[in-house]
């Protein structure tokens, strides 16, 4: 008989999520959630949908109140997801498993601070951006003189085989690549070309960055291992930090995305933390059969 995985369906600003509590309930992770099973359940015509399968786990340090894991929809754990931990902290108050309005979590890509504002919406730490490239990682061309940097793409339409980006860690690996038009801009092909490219050693998310104002931008971001999504929180961020460090943007700035808006604060000093703020929405509870593995 198979045994059961309750789940929680989230998402903030359409970026969506299964969200798992092993605090409350013990879960198997090598056992239950292995990548074959992930992308079935991240499949959208015969399993739950999602973008990212988000973990609720027990703190490993005393300096934390939970650690935070995220998995892709195709299966690989990744670093950082910001409109993840906003649905994290939500998901934590909401279900009794904290009475903070503080929370402290870990992740891969280092601790966060998620704060619950008075309005319902969540404000997060998301750290301080880096631009090393070794910090990224990324590897940039040998006659790079600093960024932003130029890569060659193979097999691309229209003249998109050379790039100009900016390399940004949020915790996770993020390219910033400044274009007139959103809508006409082809993010599908160049998002899978760049993805994988050999510059970025352990895979990039694509933000895709079209200004409207000194503090308004209008963002698209393929994700690696997920693809385009309606938003996403990293790169909300990895996107301002490069425009505020590149004179182009000041703090706060608005960036409209597929899915809705967020709010990003940075002071433009590479010691200070970056702020995100914006919403997380239930969608719905359920559960979903485990079959036994061997």
């Amino acid at each position: 008989m198979a045994d059961r995985l309750a789940f929680t369906k989230m998402h903030g600003l359409g970026n969506d999520f299964m969200v798992v509590d092993a605090v409350s309930r013990p879960v198997p992770v090598g056992d239950w959630l292995t990548p074959s099973r992930i992308q079935s359940w991240a499949d959208r015509h015969v399993g739950v949908g999602f973008d990212q399968l988000l973990l609720i786990e027990r703190a490993h340090g005393a300096e934390a109140d939970f650690r935070y894991r995220i998995f892709n929809a195709d299966g690989g754990e990744v670093e950082q997801c910001g409109n993840g931990a906003r649905c994290f902290a939500r998901y934590v108050a909401e279900r009794g498993l904290t009475d903070r309005r503080d929370i402290r979590v870990e992740t891969a890509g280092g601790p966060i601070v998620l704060h619950l504002t008075d309005d319902g919406r969540v404000r997060v730490d998301m750290g301080r951006p880096r631009f090393e490239p070794e910090a990224i990682p990324f590897k940039p061309p040998i006659t790079a003189s600093g960024s932003p940097y130029t890569l060659m793409l193979s097999g691309q339409p229209g003249g998109h085989d050379r790039v100009t980006l900016e390399a940004v860690s949020m915790g996770n690996p993020h390219a910033v690549i400044q274009v007139e038009d959103l809508e006409r801009f082809p993010v599908e092909a160049v998002g899978t070309a760049l993805e994988s490219h050999p510059a970025f050693p352990r895979r990039v998310n694509v933000g895709f960055v079209e200004q409207h104002g000194a503090d308004h931008i209008g963002l698209r971001v393929f994700e690696r291992g997920a693809g385009e999504t309606l938003a996403c929180g990293t790169g909300a961020c990895a996107a301002v930090a490069a425009g505020i460090r590149a004179g182009r943007l000041k703090s706060p700035c608005r960036v409209d995305l597929r899915g809705g808006s967020l709010t990003i604060e940075w002071s433009g000093r590479d010691e200070d933390s970056l702020f995100m703020t914006g919403p997380a929405t239930f969608v719905f509870d359920g559960e979903i059969p485990v079959a036994p593995t061997g």
